[in-house]
């Protein structure tokens, strides 16, 4: 009997697993670490359906890669059995080098190292476990492979990732701005040139797709409460790491978290020690945050805290940059309220910048393809809304701080 596994999704209904390889990667320990560590880092504190992980996204990619698979495959495209299981294995562990609460701690657990930089040594390290069985994944996953296309389904500016993150993060949290007809998009795909294109009549539908991802930017990513429990979250995980290298004897929590907090080389360190990165997750540093919360530092007690009890520093967005002096009066402010040093109270109150782009024409593009055989870029579509507004970014400036110390008006110079 043929090897078969059914998992019931919330979102697409069963998923389909027919093949052994690909079943015992999804088994193996370090995937299944992918359960504990949330797709939306903290937006479950504004959206609290927003709870799913890393795992539910990988394994709804995984079904989206199976129907552009099969698209293309009917529409006459050249896909080995090999390739199949290469693009689906890839899919299925991009997501695989994220840490704990994903980008919002990127650089700061892991100093200078980029999440994918981590997947392609994890990969590396299965293929070698597996014994070369995930070369072409691996190859398919770095774009080395000849069929540039398949690179595309996993990493563009309309891959497979992207159409689950929109659709599955929008069912989750409820934000109804990010709904994508990703069915129609994929029927639309094809290849030209060794490269995904999508058929003239499936225009509006890539339109929708990128105008829903902006809007689920303002309305979900980048919310100004997310921001600001994400702010608090680096600030604590900076002062943290501030503390333990002071005094490596007294500060301790999780042991193999204290080693990443404490080491100044994250790269080598990763390197050397990948099953330890492999063993941490969102609740190790939750845990920790838990502990820190009764810290005898004020700053990292006080954030702790807030953030457990989710009381948030309150964020002001706006469309100019924040002025320099009411920043520095603001902390001023702070460090008096909470009995700190005004460079401590920094912690505290912050600024930041919130960017995004609808449409980004420098990055690899989504490509048109019209009845007559012309390609064209959807930026350069005539009666498109792409190229009227969609290249240039969009920005907001932030100012986070206490609630408490922002019930008055601060005086301006």
């Amino acid at each position: 009997m043929k090897f078969r596994k059914i998992v019931n999704d919330p979102v697409y209904g069963f998923i389909t697993f027919d093949d052994e390889l690909i079943y015992k990667v999804l088994s193996h320990p370090w995937y299944q670490r992918l359960r504990r560590i949330h797709q939306m880092a903290l937006a479950h504190l504004v959206y609290p359906g927003a709870v799913h992980t890393r795992l539910h996204h990988s394994m709804g990619a995984y079904h989206l890669m199976c129907q552009a698979l099969s698209e293309l495959r009917g529409k006459g495209i050249e896909i080995t059995a090999d390739e199949e299981q290469g693009a689906k294995l890839a899919i299925l562990l991009h997501d695989i080098g994220h840490g704990p609460f994903s980008h919002a701690l990127e650089h700061v657990l892991i100093e200078d190292v980029h999440h994918e930089e981590i997947s392609v040594l994890i990969f590396e390290h299965l293929n070698k476990e597996f014994n070369g069985a995930l070369s072409t994944a691996l190859s398919i996953f770095k774009g080395a492979y000849p069929k540039l296309f398949l690179h595309q389904l996993i990493s563009s500016q309309l891959d497979v990732d992207r159409m689950d993150y929109l659709t599955r993060d929008s069912f989750y949290s409820g934000v109804n701005e990010g709904v994508i007809g990703y069915d129609r998009i994929i029927k639309m795909m094809t290849v030209h040139n060794n490269e995904i294109v999508i058929e003239e009549k499936g225009v509006y539908s890539i339109e929708k797709f990128l105008v829903a991802r902006r809007l689920m930017y303002w309305q979900a990513y980048l919310h100004k409460t997310v921001l600001s429990a994400e702010n608090m979250l680096v600030k604590i995980l900076e002062r943290a790491k501030i503390l333990a290298r002071a005094d490596t004897s007294s500060f301790c929590t999780n042991p193999i978290l204290d080693e990443f907090i404490r080491t100044t080389d994250s790269a080598g360190f990763i390197r050397q020690n990948l099953n330890k990165f492999c063993s941490i997750d969102d609740y190790d540093v939750l845990s920790s945050i838990k502990l820190w919360s009764l810290h005898s530092d004020k700053i990292l007690s006080a954030l702790s805290t807030m953030l457990i009890n989710r009381n948030m520093l309150k964020t002001r967005l706006q469309m100019q940059p924040i002025d320099s002096t009411e920043k520095e009066t603001l902390q001023v402010k702070a460090a008096e309220w909470l009995g700190v040093s005004v460079k401590d109270a920094s912690f505290l109150v912050f600024d930041g910048l919130a960017e995004n782009r609808m449409y980004n024409t420098r990055n690899e593009r989504i490509n048109i393809l019209f009845k007559d055989g012309t390609v064209k870029d959807i930026s350069e579509v005539e009666y498109g809304l792409i190229h009227l507004a969609g290249s240039s970014p969009a920005q907001k400036f932030y100012l986070c701080a206490p609630g408490e110390i922002l019930k008055k008006p601060v005086a301006k110079s």
